[in-house]
């Protein structure tokens, strides 16, 4: 038997060890904080040099871009940017969605067991290789097949090009997140929606749906964030081309592709290397962005159906 004495003797150093613990538990948090601030105070300061001879609404609407001259337009980079990574997310949104439904309330369950090996090795392909295949086969398809159809000509480095080769890459990161929120959904719901004789499709669309949009709509956030910064790719199929583009049928030329085209080459030339560092700054903006509208629209929906 453990005496009272022992019992008083131990409880100090079990509230040392409790404080010590949630020291360095909060001292990785304050990391995990700051490190994005760390992250944007450098870029701010690495691309300082680019703002003593252009204004931040100059470089965000001008589409010039003629580096020897001193002319630095983003326009042309943010367009195609928000051209690739939204088709993307139109592509791969629904089959997302859909499969991870089919996973969950109709497959059986040995479906899902052997779907999941599958989706992580999808996701676990280096993007290197997606850029290949993208190469080797959509782009003859969607030059020789695809646009004819549409009456257009091109060599098939185009924007649909590049967002299809990009939703392939984000199916997997998004099912997974969509399929786990699915599955953390209690049984009860569904089963008390059943029992009133409503369908299966009917329960799934009107109280498990309406459950797990919040996470439903995180996990597009996520995932459209993730597509925003993807680099090589998306670098070698959507073709490159410095301009606004007007159709998906037209090349671009993403934020991420322009740093890993250009950087290490162009840091002999300080106003480059701001204007790349810049880019940079941008594409944290842009995702901050979108994760910020995401966790608007959960908050709004929690109050709405609080």
């Amino acid at each position: 038997m453990i005496s009272l004495f022992s019992i008083q003797r131990m409880i100090p150093g079990r509230v040392k060890a409790d404080r010590f613990n949630r020291t360095w538990m909060f001292a990785w948090l304050l990391v995990i904080v700051v490190l994005p601030l760390a992250i944007a105070f450098g870029l701010i300061w690495k691309s300082s040099l680019l703002f003593e001879d252009h204004s931040l609404i100059e470089m965000i609407v001008s589409s010039e871009w003629k580096t020897l001259s001193g002319k630095f337009g983003f326009l042309p980079f943010i367009i195609s940017s928000l051209w690739v990574t939204f088709l993307a997310l139109i592509f791969a949104g629904p089959v997302c969605l859909f499969s991870a439904i089919y996973l969950t309330f109709y497959a059986k369950a040995i479906v899902l067991k052997m779907m999941q090996p599958v989706i992580d090795i999808l996701a676990g392909i280096p993007s290197v290789i997606y850029g290949v295949w993208g190469v080797v086969a959509i782009v003859p398809i969607v030059s020789k097949y695809v646009a004819p159809v549409f009456g257009v000509q091109t060599s098939g480095y185009t924007i649909l090009t590049g967002a299809v080769v990009l939703a392939v890459m984000i199916i997997p990161f998004i099912l997974n997140i969509i399929i786990e929120i699915l599955n953390t959904i209690p049984k009860e719901l569904s089963e008390a929606s059943l029992s009133l004789g409503a369908g299966k499709w009917y329960t799934v669309k009107q109280v498990v749906l309406r459950k797990a949009f919040p996470g439903v709509v995180s996990a597009m956030g996520l995932g459209l964030s993730r597509a925003f910064g993807e680099t090589i790719a998306v670098l070698m199929v959507v073709g490159n081309v410095v301009h606004i583009p007007k159709g998906i049928f037209q090349p671009g030329y993403p934020l991420p592709a322009l740093i890993a085209n250009n950087y290490g080459e162009m840091m002999s030339i300080p106003q480059y290397d701001s204007a790349l560092m810049f880019s940079a700054l941008l594409l944290l903006t842009i995702v901050l962005v979108f994760n910020l509208v995401s966790r608007f629209m959960i908050i709004r929906y929690e109050e709405k159906f609080r």
